[in-house]
């Protein structure tokens, strides 16, 4: 009788190890598609309430407004007005401490928001190492799983005294079954990492870009008057 090599049978009938790791690899690329479908939908959210700040930003709104906005809104906000936010907050604090020297005001509104920054990105890299390891991982476990399953199926027929293709094909099916599924968990990592490094890069280009207009804005201001800016 022809033997049934539908992939469900044979990872029945396949050894306790290759089961393992294409259970493994299963798990895997379910956690890589969860994390591809999140990271889409956190970058579209996190584009659209970054163009909708500096909208806001570059309509001619008073920095202490934007100010007062981002403050009530911090939890709800995108990554810019966060950025924003936390620079206006310390060019604030070091006002009311009665420093005058532009330069250090400046400076340290260019820390705070440095800091910021760097907390929003990390934000969004998180996920990114998991794809990425998965991409370069996923390839060797199913190939370790096909060299252990061909070993089987060889160590198998080792005792029969007559081996035929229709004998030997099975063995060697279900242990390409694993690579198959290995290298189905690591193509969509590695397609997702590369296009998520790529907009997060485009994204942190855009804060930086942001951070050093509104430093400008702070310096210009800080040559025209004393207080706190209220105007761009």
């Amino acid at each position: 009788m022809t033997p049934d090599l539908s992939i469900v049978q044979l990872m029945l009938n396949a050894s306790w190890v290759v089961q393992a790791v294409v259970l493994l690899l299963i798990l895997m690329s379910v956690i890589s598609w969860a994390a591809i479908f999140r990271k889409l939908a956190t970058l579209k959210q996190v584009r659209a309430k970054n163009e909708d700040f500096e909208r806001e930003f570059w309509s001619g709104t008073s920095l202490n407004d934007l100010y007062a906005a981002a403050t009530q809104n911090a939890r709800q906000g995108g990554p810019m007005e966060r950025i924003f936010a936390s620079g206006m907050r310390e060019y604030q604090k070091l006002r009311e401490r009665r420093i005058t020297d532009n330069g250090a005001l400046l400076d340290g509104a260019r820390r705070a928001m440095r800091a910021s920054f760097q907390r929003e990105l990390d934000v969004l890299e998180s996920n990114l190492s998991f794809l990425g390891t998965v991409g370069s991982v996923a390839p060797y476990v199913g190939l370790f799983g096909t060299v252990w399953g061909i070993m089987h199926a060889f160590t198998g027929l080792a005792a029969l005294a007559q081996v035929t293709l229709a004998t030997v094909a099975p063995g060697i099916a279900e242990a390409l079954v694993a690579t198959a599924i290995g290298l189905f968990a690591a193509i969509p990592a590695v397609v997702g990492y590369n296009r998520f490094a790529h907009d997060i890069d485009r994204v942190a280009n855009g804060m930086e870009t942001f951070m050093e207009e509104f430093s400008n804005i702070l310096q210009r201001n800080l040559g025209t008057q004393t207080g706190t800016p209220s105007g761009h």
